[in-house]
């Protein structure tokens, strides 16, 4: 009997990810499922960690993460203090927000420092050299602290709705070989 493909967990940013962005569609065209926070314009780490652990203790068998900008942060943070890291195939990191810059750290409390273990599952950050919310090398430290593939993806903002992405089969493309990897 095959094992049964893994489920797509979408763990979108600050204030969520609207109609146009790459995840709202993925989720419509594939039935991927959006990981729902209880506030999503007051962010508090700890509830999301604990929203993404009962999601995860929930799923019936293996997970890939899909997260954008806060979403790499809490999957960085989630992975340091969870029981379920067996159960994630893989993680596509898009866009991380850096928390510790003082303009940001000032609009989302209590999220830095940024947790810079190794992530206990194999990772793919894509990174924009043009990301208003993470510097390129910042997020080349990152993916270096995590144990994550960077990949460069040139000038492309904070690769969202504004990216102009549409449906983002490139993206499509590497969350489905994390999945495939394991």
């Amino acid at each position: 009997m095959a094992a049964s493909p893994p489920r797509i967990l979408l763990l979108p940013g600050w204030q969520n990810s609207g109609p146009g962005h790459w995840q709202s569609l993925w989720e419509a065209r594939h039935g991927d499922q959006r990981v729902e926070q209880h506030d999503w314009m007051r962010p508090l780490r700890g509830d999301w960690s604990a929203r993404l652990e009962e999601t995860v203790a929930d799923a019936g068998g293996p997970v890939v993460l899909a997260a954008h900008s806060l979403g790499c942060i809490l999957t960085a943070w989630w992975a340091t203090h969870t029981r379920h890291a067996a159960k994630v195939r893989g993680a596509l990191l898009v866009a991380p927000g850096d928390v510790e810059r003082p303009d940001i750290a000032a609009q989302i409390h209590g999220w830095a420092p940024i947790a810079r273990q190794r992530l206990p599952f194999p990772a793919a950050l894509v990174g924009s050299r043009n990301d208003p919310y993470c510097s390129f090398d910042r997020a080349q430290e990152l993916a270096d602290a995590w144990g994550a593939r960077f990949v460069d993806y040139g000038e492309r903002g904070h690769i969202n709705a504004d990216s102009g992405l549409g449906d983002w089969d490139e993206g499509r493309g590497w969350l489905m070989q994390l999945a495939t990897a394991a």
